[in-house]
């Protein structure tokens, strides 16, 4: 991943991390793939937290498409579906 772009990522990421730290989570950024798929990993309650599909579908990926709009989907490598 090119560094400006990892740089983006991470600032439209801080534009939510507050959100995501006052209820106990977080997100890392696992890799960006070819055809321009983020993946992240969920950590701390996020990981498990039955709302963590809405939240990473209405708060990250819009957070980051809007920011980066080449990024055409955002995906959690560690979602565990309650």
């Amino acid at each position: 991943m090119q560094p400006e772009l990892r740089e983006q990522i991470e600032f439209a990421l801080d534009t939510i991390r507050p959100y995501l730290e006052a209820d106990g989570g977080n997100v890392r950024i696992v890799e960006l793939t070819d055809d321009m798929v983020l993946k992240l990993e969920l950590l701390g309650s996020c990981g498990t937290c039955p709302m963590s599909t809405m939240t990473l579908k209405a708060g990250v990926e819009e957070a980051i498409k809007r920011a980066i709009p080449e990024i055409v989907r955002v995906e959690a490598v560690n979602l565990t579906v309650a």
